[in-house]
């Protein structure tokens, strides 16, 4: 009897050991998949700021996101971000493009970041006219619980000051034959 319950317990300790070994299987590597739907959600951002709706612009962020542009202060919260960007979206001359040039996942899945380069044209508040900013951003991703990825830092840095837009080449007044010239 003594040898029996000597094996049993020798059996019972030998699998013990042998479950305790074996590393639980890795979750899968999404990274490219990841970077794949960041792209495509960075895209989708781009076409809104067409749209210039101050709601479908804030949907990108998480609901604790935070923004950070200069000459303005830190705005936290989606609900925050997006009372900004109303005053944004409503200037006449806003027009947006950015695009990622570099696009980072954590092995894990959970974070990510992106950098690239945007141009920005606005009405400028003290001369009345439009200008063009281009510079760059990075905007750090946090996946949600329901798979998707939300902005939760995003930022932009101009390579110089705003420069005035120029205008579309005029094309001289034609002259008369007859008569005066052209003024």
């Amino acid at each position: 009897m003594y040898r029996f319950c000597l094996s049993g317990c020798a059996l019972g300790l030998l699998c013990l050991l042998t479950a305790c070994s074996q590393t639980p299987s890795a979750p899968p590597d999404t990274r490219a998949a990841d970077e794949k739907a960041i792209r495509d959600g960075e895209a989708a951002w781009l076409a809104d700021w067409a749209s210039k709706d101050p709601a479908k612009l804030a949907s990108h962020y998480a609901d604790d996101a935070v923004l950070l542009v200069p000459d303005m202060p830190l705005v936290k919260g989606r609900s925050a971000i997006e009372d900004a960007l109303k005053t944004m979206t409503a200037d006449k001359n806003l027009a947006m493009h950015f695009a990622p040039s570099d696009v980072q996942v954590a092995k894990a899945g959970d974070m990510a970041y992106t950098q690239g380069t945007y141009t920005l044209t606005v009405t400028d508040s003290k001369t009345k006219r439009a200008v063009t900013e281009k510079g760059k951003y990075l905007t750090v991703y946090k996946k949600q619980p329901i798979g998707w990825w939300r902005a939760v830092e995003d930022m932009n840095n101009a390579d110089a000051p705003a420069a005035p837009v120029k205008p579309a080449a005029v094309k001289p007044a034609a002259t008369h034959r007859k008569g005066r010239r052209g003024r």
